[in-house]
């Protein structure tokens, strides 16, 4: 794929624009330069909220199905674009292509989901509300927030966009997105196509950036009513502090150190899939990793035996070799990030059991081995922080409830996998995690309709599902003198 030299970054009140910020695109997987987007700062910022801010009123007065019907018209055009957006997934972001193919049908899938959502709205609006008094009359109005920033990350370009813009967009809210300065490329394309999809100028407004430059002044920004945030814990903080400056709401989806708990009557071939998927899935990249395996002791030898086999089975390659199963890292700092924790779990005492190198068929791009640890002390980095790389912690237990309180001895509490053949006694283990997600006996599937976020410190909010929805809305009651 061909990529010009530069590309403009900015999209405000319905144009394109170059901003005077150059921020460099790194293709992961080769280390050569694939563009320069012009992206833009705090003068960008307030030209896009200004713009959002005046296309709030009548964007806000339109009808539900309008609405849906232009979240349907840009599902359409995400799917007619769908070998171009996974191209450009792959090319920005290191992930294989086939891993990129499921981004895109999440986010056309998302888009549609919430178009429907939209055309129910007009159905719900003023509905009436039980009182105990029969002298007053009471109504409920479901209102768009306002104007909206959403600031998205890089390990899942386009798909954390439309899991936040469509619902904004469903609400009837107008939109400031920042997505990653590491990944512009894939969301440059959706906005081209949001673009041709006949929004209204100023509902839907995008500025490239850096965290600095872009995130911190669209936090603080008073004209926005409300942050939509996923990315780092430490980030996020920042991001609350900004915006309770103006007092503004806030959604989180921040980090995750989650669990996949192998019980004694497990399926092992089962079992050793889903760890690889959940630990090694995009590398490792993902805040749901289920980068922490607790297995019964009864299994535990035969797991880690198969369980190592599959890890060094897996074909780490170029995201478009047809048959590549784990692609790269995203960029030099994460590798080197990821790298740094390895080392750290060796100088701490834990076991490598396999990987933790560069791939020695791979001498350049930001790849590296599917890596297992063992014997790993419990109050170590390696077991309590979020590596965001692909590492597995695999930790023995002999009583079911012992498994369960090691899942739940972390700050974080967004997902959690169970694998047993006894449908009720996962049932109950699955009731007793504390995770926003618990998956039994299934890889780490995710469906617009069903609720995104966690516990703890993994997020403030759900995102999907109606939650999602809400999340853009105001509740206001009308109260009548009958």
């Amino acid at each position: 794929m061909n990529f010009p030299t530069t590309q403009d970054g900015l999209y405000i009140n319905g144009e394109w624009l170059a901003g005077d910020q150059p921020l460099r695109v790194i293709n992961p997987a080769t280390e050569a330069l694939l563009t320069t987007v012009y992206g833009g700062d705090e003068r960008a910022v307030d030209q896009a909220s200004a713009a959002a801010t005046q296309a709030f009123g009548p964007w806000s007065s339109t009808s539900g199905a309008e609405r849906g019907a232009l979240l349907r018209r840009i599902a359409a055009g995400v799917r007619d674009a769908r070998e171009r957006l996974m191209h450009l997934q792959s090319s920005n972001n290191g992930k294989p292509l086939f891993e990129a193919a499921i981004d895109v049908d999440d986010v056309a899938a998302t888009f549609e989901y919430y178009a429907g959502l939209a055309e129910e709205l007009d159905v719900r609006q003023d509905s009436s509300l039980a009182l105990p008094s029969d002298d007053f009359s009471a109504r409920i109005r479901r209102e768009p927030c306002g104007v909206v920033g959403l600031i998205v990350p890089w390990n899942f370009p386009m798909v954390t966009t439309a899991w936040k813009l469509a619902p904004a967009l469903a609400a009837g809210c107008c939109v400031v997105l920042k997505p990653s300065e590491v990944t512009p490329l894939p969301e440059l394309e959706l906005a081209s196509i949001i673009a041709g999809c006949g929004l209204p100028d100023g509902v839907f407004n995008l500025v490239c950036g850096t965290g600095l430059a872009v995130g911190a002044p669209l936090a603080s920004d008073p004209r926005v009513a409300k942050i939509s945030f996923t990315g780092s814990n430490a980030v996020g903080v920042q991001v609350m502090q900004r915006a309770a400056e103006t007092v503004k709401g806030v959604s989180l989806e921040l980090g995750g150190k989650s669990s996949l708990l192998v019980l004694a009557d497990a399926d092992l071939d089962l079992a050793v899939e889903l760890a690889c998927g959940g630990g090694f899935f995009n590398a490792g990249q993902m805040c749901s990793a289920t980068s922490r395996v607790l297995v019964a002791d009864e299994l535990a030898d035969e797991f880690l035996q198969r369980l190592k086999a599959r890890a060094e089975a897996i074909r780490v390659a170029d995201p478009f070799d047809p048959d590549v199963e784990m692609g790269a890292l995203v960029n030099q700092a994460q590798f080197q990030r990821v790298l740094g924790h390895i080392d750290r779990g060796v100088r701490d005492g834990a076991t490598l059991l396999s990987g933790g190198q560069r791939p020695e068929h791979l001498p350049r791009g930001f790849f590296l081995q599917p890596t297992i640890f063992t014997d790993v002390p419990l109050d170590s980095a390696l077991w309590c922080e979020e590596i965001f790389g692909p590492v597995l912690c695999v930790h023995r237990f002999s009583r079911q409830d012992e498994a369960i309180a090691l899942a739940n001895d972390s700050r974080f509490g967004l997902v959690a996998s169970v694998v047993s053949r006894n449908a009720e006694a996962a049932g109950k283990v699955a009731d007793a995690l504390q995770a926003g997600l618990v998956w039994i006996n299934a890889p780490q599937v995710i469906f617009p309709q069903a609720a995104w976020g966690g516990y703890k410190q993994s997020s403030l909010g759900r995102e999907l599902g109606p939650w999602g929805l809400a999340a853009f809305q105001e509740i206001k009651h009308v109260i009548r003198a009958v």
